[in-house]
């Protein structure tokens, strides 16, 4: 009961304080159009081919109907984050090895980056998948942005350092998305122009949407929030069934919510 009060306080607490005019309750109501169990340890979205991704026990995996690819690697300890932006060429990063590898579509390795071992110091603890060969990267020891061409094994810093500590990024192949611990909400192109986006609501897990949207989730309720003139601040409830989860997945309106059973997958319409 006290659990239950406590998220209607903090759904409505969000409302009012993004919103001060609480003219109406906004929500979204999406529709549930599959669901099925989960036993991986980390399920990691799907892509427009039918395929899922997903990691258990350090194996990335990637899985339609009868069809199975494994990849594994031991020497390079724990997989930290994937990016399955091209399928056709997958970046799995190994922070602790200060290490990335990149997989073909069916999980074969085309390449393996030791970035220890550049004659640049890079100690990495952001990459994504960029443009024209390149990789995104955030290099803690200068604190900036910048491109790794992994063919000719080539760095160059693209922003200025940055003053805060990154709480959480995202990257498209033209952007760096990051928001930092004061909850201020940025953009970077591969030109370096950094663009200030707003300020972001307390969260527990997050997705970006674009420059004026993106999902976020805090003590088991799920918001989307889009910034325009119309309604520069508005908040929507999500309305899912599941009343806890683990993390949840967006891609061209279908959002799917893990637990550490099931995977439901919803068709959604963002205002």
């Amino acid at each position: 009961m006290y659990k239950t009060v406590q998220k209607f306080i903090f759904s409505f607490f969000i409302f009012c304080t993004i919103n001060p005019l609480c003219a109406q309750n906004l929500s979204i109501n999406p529709t549930l159009i599959s669901h099925y169990k989960n036993n991986s340890d980390a399920f990691l979205g799907f892509d427009a081919f039918g395929y899922s991704y997903q990691i258990k026990n350090n194996v990335f995996s990637k899985i339609k109907g009868n069809e199975l690819f494994e990849y594994k690697n031991v020497s390079l300890g724990k997989i930290t984050k994937v990016d399955l932006q091209n399928p056709l060429k997958m970046v799995l990063f190994y922070e602790d090895f200060n290490s990335v590898v990149l997989l073909d579509n069916q999980l074969n390795k085309m390449t393996e980056i030791n970035f220890s071992q550049h004659p640049t110091p890079i100690v990495v603890t952001a990459i994504g998948m960029s443009t024209q060969n390149q990789l995104w990267i955030y290099n803690t020891l200068n604190q900036q942005i910048g491109l790794f061409d992994y063919l000719k094994n080539e760095y160059k810093t693209v922003s200025i350092p940055l003053t805060e500590p990154i709480q959480y990024y995202q990257t498209d192949f033209n952007t760096f998305f990051w928001i930092d611990k004061k909850k201020n909400w940025y953009s970077c192109d591969i030109f370096g122009k950094i663009t200030s986006l707003g300020k972001i609501a307390d969260f527990d897990k997050i997705a970006i949407i674009n420059t004026s949207q993106y999902l976020f989730s805090k003590d088991n309720l799920l918001f989307f929030r889009g910034i325009d003139k119309s309604s520069p601040e508005a908040v929507s409830e999500i309305k899912i069934l599941e009343k806890t989860f683990d993390n949840f997945y967006y891609k061209e309106q279908i959002l799917s919510i893990f637990t550490a059973t099931d995977i439901s997958n919803y068709k959604i319409v963002t205002p």
